[in-house]
């Protein structure tokens, strides 16, 4: 596919200009960063599936009729995608309770909460990315509560479409980052990429942790586990 000029270059993707104005082309890269950025390696291979996994999961998403930024793969890393306006806020999904905030809570390292919670984060990495609540989001412009209250309740039904899908797939769907953009006509979809590096997704029988954890813990065997969830997912799809 013919790409223009770079628009975004960032530590494990990149974005470019098409030759169509209402599209871009987002260019999965090898590389793996941790810790901000102060961990980094590259791994052949590893953009790859990740395009095939986020790929997947935006034609699942988009069956059950929810909206995405995604139009097709586009080659092995690349998918075409429509062109939003990022909304600098995250909006993570906790199925499970893991990692630092399990830490923070004095909770065992995938302890299941009865209930899912929805955090949001302020995408600014020149300040931590700090936690918001929907008053901050407000106050700072990002969303109104109407917009807000409109792409909560998205995020949880796209929630419940994954971990249905990661579950007949044999994988504990534990936590995972949403990002939303606004589109041409002033909706607000799913963007960016739902895969390994943005999720923790666990082997349901064991516990073997499969996503990016790998890599920042030193667990090795990145690529062979990425390929296993592809792997189940194709098996399920």
């Amino acid at each position: 596919m013919s790409t223009q000029k770079l628009i975004y270059d960032g530590k494990e993707k990149q974005v470019f200009e098409t030759a169509a104005p209402g599209e871009v082309l987002i260019h999965f890269k090898d590389d793996i960063t941790a810790y901000d950025g102060i961990k980094k390696a590259e791994f052949p291979g590893k953009g790859a599936l990740n395009c095939e996994i986020s790929s997947l999961i935006f034609e699942v998403l988009s069956k059950e009729g929810i909206r995405t930024h995604f139009i097709r793969k586009a080659g092995e890393r690349d998918i075409l995608c429509r062109k939003v306006k990022m909304i600098p806020v995250f909006f993570i999904v906790r199925n499970y309770i893991a990692g630092t905030t399990a830490a923070m809570l004095g909770l065992e390292d995938g302890f299941k909460s009865q209930n899912v919670v929805y955090e949001l984060k302020y995408d600014n990495e020149g300040l931590g990315n700090p936690l918001l609540n929907r008053h901050h989001a407000v106050a700072l412009g990002l969303l109104t509560y109407e917009e807000l209250d409109a792409t909560l309740a998205e995020v949880s039904r796209l929630n419940e479409v994954l971990v249905e899908l990661f579950t007949r797939a044999g994988i504990k769907l534990i936590d995972y980052r949403i990002e939303m953009g606004r589109a041409d006509d002033g909706s607000i979809i799913v963007a960016d990429e739902i895969s390994p590096d943005t999720s923790r997704m666990w082997d349901a029988a064991t516990d073997e942790k499969l996503d990016k954890d790998r890599f920042r813990f030193d667990l090795g065997f990145i690529c062979d586990n990425y390929r296993k969830i592809l792997d189940r997912l194709k098996s399920v799809i």
